[in-house]
């Protein structure tokens, strides 16, 4: 029996919520902004993760993006020139900053890159569209992708992660799949259906057995100490170059870096 829609009071909020049955779809909705993440994006994804976590009538969340163009394009860059990336609560730590509790599916509906691709890497089984494209351009911005960017050798091999985190360039659906990284490659009318399948198999399990075994396959990997990540990212935040490569971005000009 599906569980009557949980939505937003306006379509226009950049974050919609559904639940459908023992799964909550999570949908980031600014599609006019290449569902970019801001700091209002940020804090609802940080509340609808939440949510689903305290509530125990949940077992499988699944996150999506509105369109079938962009599932999500990073740090959107002229929120942060412009001062607008505060996050209310705890925002996507939620998801990012620790192995989230629950199963979660990433549908991904299209292309896929910087913070786009962090959030898909914070998910446990990826769907994604034979359109899309994945890569971590935070090198070309003269930033580093830190919202789990760097963690991606545990889920694929080194060689394979070193070529998206060096180069900044963006690979397709099919290379992913060859490098390990996804579950399925789908048409995109077909990446929904089949994220929502796959989370309603997953439920048809106990949710104890669910979460412990997601915990102790975690577990296996290790965890990533994120105070010397912490310390390490800043200086790089902080420096000449972050600013100027979100400046080159939105003025659609090459970056002048300084090493500073």
């Amino acid at each position: 029996m599906t569980t009557p829609a949980s939505t937003p009071t306006s379509t226009d909020a950049p974050v919609l919520v559904e639940r459908r049955g023992a799964v909550t779809v999570v949908t980031i909705n600014r599609p006019h902004a290449a569902n970019s993440l801001d700091g209002p994006t940020m804090s609802g994804l940080g509340r609808a993760f939440a949510e689903a976590e305290s509530d125990d009538a949940v077992s499988v969340v699944v996150l999506t993006a509105a369109g079938d163009r962009i599932f999500c394009a990073g740090m959107d860059l002229k929120a942060f020139l412009a001062g607008g990336m505060e996050v209310d609560g705890p925002g996507l730590d939620v998801l990012t900053g620790r192995v989230y509790p629950k199963p979660v599916v990433a549908a991904v509906n299209g292309t896929a890159v910087g913070g786009g691709l962090e959030l898909a890497l914070a998910c446990d089984l990826l769907v994604v569209s034979e359109k899309a494209r994945f890569g971590l351009p935070e090198v070309s911005r003269g930033l580093i992708a830190a919202g789990g960017g760097t963690r991606l050798p545990r889920r694929i091999p080194l060689a394979h992660a070193l070529e998206l985190g060096l180069t900044g360039e963006l690979v397709d659906a099919e290379r992913v799949r060859e490098m390990g990284l996804v579950n399925r490659v789908v048409p995109a009318a077909e990446v929904l259906p089949s994220a929502l399948a796959l989370a309603e198999r997953i439920t048809a399990n106990g949710p104890l057995a669910l979460r412990v075994t997601k915990e102790l396959m975690y577990a296996e990997i290790g965890d990533p100490d994120r105070d010397a990540l912490a310390a390490a990212v800043k200086p790089v935040f902080d420096s000449d170059d972050a600013r100027e490569g979100a400046r080159a971005f939105a003025e659609k000009r090459a970056p002048h870096w300084t090493g500073h």
